[in-house]
This record gives C-alpha cells, sequence and structure tokens, in this order.
C-alpha cells in the first residue's frame, strides 16, 4: 500500500513519502527544556499546546498513522556551485539576501494544496477498505503544533543535523516537510541513522551564535527568527551580526557539506520572483506598502508586513554603511533611502533608521 502511496506522492512532486509511528514520548523532555528555557522567544504559539505537538492522536483524535512528506525546493534552474553564489551574496554589502526557500511561491500553499491532492487519491484507493467508516485525514505544513522535524526523522527521512534541521544523504536539506494525519493504520517506516560525525560547521558559521549545543537552537538569537517572527525592536548587540539578511538564513545550511546533494525542485513554483534576488537596498526601501504588497502577492514574505520588511532593511543598511570597502556601495543613495524613511509612522522603523544612519 505505501508503495501505492509513494508512486502517488511521486507525480505531485513530492521527494519522499514515509510513515512516522505515532509515540513521540521520547521527544517530550527536549521540548519541554527548549520551551522552559524561553528559547521559543515570543514564539507563545509554540508552547500553547503544550505536549499535545509530541502526541498526534491527542492533537487530531482518530490519528492511528502519520504520513510524512518531503518536497524540494531549490529552483528549477539551479546550478552547479550554488552554494558558493549565495556566499557571493553575502559578502556584498549592497545586496539584500532574501533566503532561498523565500524566493518563489509560498510554500505553505503549495505543500497543502498536494498534500490535500494526495489524501484525496489515498480515500479513492482505500475507498473499499474503509467502508463502512470512512477516511478523515489532516495535512499539515507548517502550519500547527507538529512536531515536523520529529515526526521525518522517525519515518526515515534523514536525520536531526547539529542545526537541528532534518539532513538527508541523496537531498541535504533543502526541502519543506508536510504531514498528512490519517484514520488508517500503516506500517511505520524505518528511521536511518546519523551521519553528522564530528562535523562542527553550522555550529561554527552561524552569526549570531544561536546553536548553542549540537541540536540546541536558542531561536532568539537566530538569523530567520529575528527577521520574521519577531516583532519590534531588535536587540542592537545582534543587529551587527546580521548583515545583509533580510527575510531568513541560510548559513548553516550553506556550509553544511551534505547539501552539495541538494536537489532541484521538478515544480515552477519554486522559480526565483522578480525582484527578490540581486536588489540593492535602496530600491527595496523605497518601496511603499502597496508596491511591498504587490512585489510579495503569494510570496511568504508578505506575511512579515511592510513595517519588519523596513526594519529589516535598515539593519542590513546599516550594516552595509559600516562596511570597509568604500566601493562596494552608493553610499550617497543608501542614506538617502534610509532618511526618506526617517518620518515613517512606526516608531519600530524610526528607531531602526535612526541606527542604521548612526553607523
Amino acid at each position: 500500500m505505501l508503495t501505492k502511496i509513494q508512486a502517488l506522492g511521486q507525480t505531485l512532486g513530492f521527494s519522499q513519502i514515509a510513515v512516522a509511528p505515532l509515540d513521540l514520548s521520547s521527544a517530550e523532555p527536549h521540548l519541554q527544556n527548549w520551551l522552559s528555557q524561553n528559547f521559543h522567544g515570543s514564539m507563545d504559539y509554540m508552547a500553547r499546546h503544550g505536549m499535545k505537538r509530541a502526541r498526534p492522536a491527542e492533537l487530531v483524535p482518530g490519528t492511528l498513522s502519520v504520513l510524512t512528506a518531503r518536497m524540494n525546493y531549490l529552483p528549477r534552474d539551479t546550478a552547479e556551485g550554488w552554494q558558493e553564489a549565495e556566499w557571493l551574496r553575502l559578502r556584498n554589502p549592497a545586496e539584500a539576501v532574501v533566503s532561498v526557500y523565500a524566493r518563489g511561491r509560498d510554500y505553505h500553499k503549495v505543500l497543502r494544496n498536494r498534500l490535500d491532492t494526495l489524501a484525496q487519491q489515498i480515500d479513492a484507493l482505500l475507498a473499499d477498505a474503509l467502508k463502512p467508516h470512512g477516511f478523515e485525514y489532516r495535512a499539515f505544513t507548517d502550519s500547527a503544533p507538529v512536531l515536523e522535524a520529529e515526526l521525518a526523522t522517525r519515518s526515515g527521512q534523514g536525520w536531526r543535523g547539529k542545526h537541528s534541521l532534518v539532513l538527508n544523504r541523496e537531498a541535504g536539506s533543502m526541502f519543506f516537510l508536510g504531514e498528512i494525519f490519517l484514520n488508517v493504520a500503516l506500517p511505520a517506516s524505518e528511521p536511518i541513522t546519523a551521519h553528522c560525525g564530528e562535523c562542527t560547521a553550522c555550529i561554527d558559521v552561524c552569526p549570531t551564535r544561536a546553536i548553542i549545543a549540537p541540536g540546541l537552537v536558542d531561536a532568539r538569537r537566530c538569523i530567520s527568527y529575528l527577521t520574521i517572527e519577531h516583532d519590534g525592536s531588535i536587540d542592537e548587540a545582534l543587529r551587527p551580526l546580521m548583515g545583509n539578511h533580510i527575510y531568513g538564513c541560510d548559513d548553516c545550511q550553506l556550509i553544511c557539506p551534505w547539501n552539495k546533494f541538494a536537489q532541484a525542485s521538478s515544480l515552477p513554483d519554486f522559480d526565483v520572483r522578480s525582484g527578490l534576488v540581486g536588489q540593492d537596498m535602496a530600491r527595496l526601501l523605497a518601496w511603499s506598502e502597496t508596491e511591498f504588497l504587490r512585489y510579495t502577492e503569494g510570496s511568504p514574505i508578505r506575511r512579515i508586513g511592510h513595517v519588519r520588511w523596513l526594519r529589516n532593511l535598515a539593519v542590513a543598511a546599516g550594516n552595509a554603511l559600516r562596511h570597509v570597502d568604500e566601493a562596494a556601495i552608493d553610499r550617497a543613495e543608501l542614506r538617502q533611502a534610509l532618511q526618506a524613511c526617517l518620518s515613517h509612522p512606526s516608531e519600530v522603523v524610526r528607531e531602526h533608521v535612526h541606527w542604521a544612519l548612526a553607523r
């Protein structure tokens, strides 16, 4: 049965389909410890459902098994040496860098639609076997209190790297995860062993030292958290460490040796959108809220809103102005773009712009 489901998943663009066991009780102490140390920062939703995150059958009553799905997201035209190309972007102080996964269509929509389609196909496949009880399911992708990485690793999608992300020997970590909770009992897939060895590249490269121990991330220091999840003012001590990241951060993935095996997506959804790559900060700072909403329509970036967008750009611009290479940026243009934001109605934007200009 799983072989047939996997074949269906492949036609929908999924890289791998597997089945996770329901008993995640051994993951609860780590989750509780992480929450008790407030490593989740302002992400209150992480604690809101307590240990339900580790108890699929409590989260969705009637669940008998969980299908896990993996989908590659590198753009279709990704060339060999893409990691070095990304490092060059991060070394260019004038360029505003958006995380690779966010340069195309919003993955929440892509995965959710395809997970729903897969579930409907499974329903048709199992129709006779399920009579008279019927088929019930719920699909998730980064959208509910689900321990996605834990379910993925326990179902053999990969292992947890020291950066806490899931790693796969054939695909690195450049993929999205999704789940389908089913009221159908399927045998669990076999997990695989970890292959990080003594490597600490991801820990060593983190600009803000957010990976405080193998597999333990303090989100409050993570650039992805600071630019996306965190609302309000960013700690001044962390701002200089954020470089030119304006939405997310891929550093721990770019340095990972396993990502030389990362695979391009087969879907056009994750192709790079015009205006999100290779852009200088001055141009993006000049976007009005209307322009921001237009250019980010259907993108995951839209959810942070225009205020956080300008805040992030102000930090990146401040770091650029401090850059020692005078020829690398047009300082006058960047200062002018920042000064135009000094009258912004948001106190958060104004504060970060003042900080940037003072650099």
